[in-house]
């Protein structure tokens, strides 16, 4: 087994993917990025000059592609996975009325199932290299109260907060760290899609009319080193998560009542 430490990282082709890619190489790590987005893969690897890189184009709904990804990459890696980063995730809004069959499916499978067979797939190799290495899943702020207009996409990221939370009760023995990253809103090309097949508003658009911050990438870049080597369950990134969390702990009432008063699905 080799001695630099390795981390594959889901939805490494853009956004928040990329940034953990780049960050874990500047810190000396073997980087492995996944995605559907062969592009997109290239361009973050091109942003590495150490030249421990992999790439491996996969959709994360299949898990027998997982197993396949995870022992290509190890190989690649020098026989050793210390993180895997279960990143990979799309927006749904729009009230839930307006939402399809279709896309009600595709974001249940990427976001959650995705993200349960990511870890199946992990288990062994963090095994291997435990105590110490980590399963990183990516879920949201609207994972800790539910978000109007997004209710679909709240429900994936709350199933992702709780499978960390009863991942980190079973692996404990094995010494394998479980840990979520809840983010706001985040500066990634995800902010320019529309939130649902029958709007044409980018969601940035509603983030910044509706007055609330979106947090530089390289934020969550930073908070996700930081849950890998800590001991913190869930790692809140941005004002709009850590006032969210605070209030939804603190001031359960009020939060609802302005969720009720600034309820506008997106899309509409």
């Amino acid at each position: 087994m080799g001695d630099r430490k390795a981390i594959f990282v889901t939805g490494g082709g853009s956004g928040i993917g990329r940034a953990i890619a780049h960050l874990f190489s500047q810190r000396g790590w073997f980087v492995g990025v996944g995605d559907i987005d062969a592009a997109g893969m290239e361009q973050t690897l091109a942003g590495i000059a150490n030249g421990f890189t992999y790439a491996h184009k996969f959709d994360v709904r299949d898990r027998a592609a997982w197993d396949t990804a995870l022992e290509a990459f190890a190989t690649a890696a020098g026989g050793r996975i210390d993180v895997v980063a279960n990143n990979a995730g799309i927006p749904l809004g729009g009230s839930l009325s307006e939402n399809s069959t279709d896309e009600i499916d595709r974001c249940l499978d990427i976001n959650l199932k995705g993200v349960l067979y990511g870890a199946q797939a992990a288990l062994p190799w963090l095994e291997k290299t435990a105590p110490g290495s980590c399963l990183l899943n990516t879920a949201s702020a609207a994972g800790i109260y539910g978000t109007s207009g997004a209710s679909v996409y709240s429900a994936t990221k709350f199933g992702v907060r709780g499978a960390t939370e009863a991942l980190d009760a079973e692996w404990a023995e094995q010494g394998i760290r479980v840990r979520s990253l809840c983010p706001g809103f985040i500066d990634t090309p995800l902010l320019e899609h529309a939130p649902n097949q029958k709007s044409n508003e980018a969601i940035r658009d509603r983030v910044t009319s509706a007055g609330l911050e979106i947090t530089p990438v390289e934020d969550v870049a930073r908070a996700a080193w930081e849950a890998v080597h800590g001991d913190r369950l869930h790692t809140l990134v941005g004002q709009t998560a850590r006032r969210l969390a605070f209030g939804a702990r603190w001031m359960p009432g009020r939060v609802r009542k302005m969720a009720r008063a600034t309820a506008r699905p997106l899309g509409r």
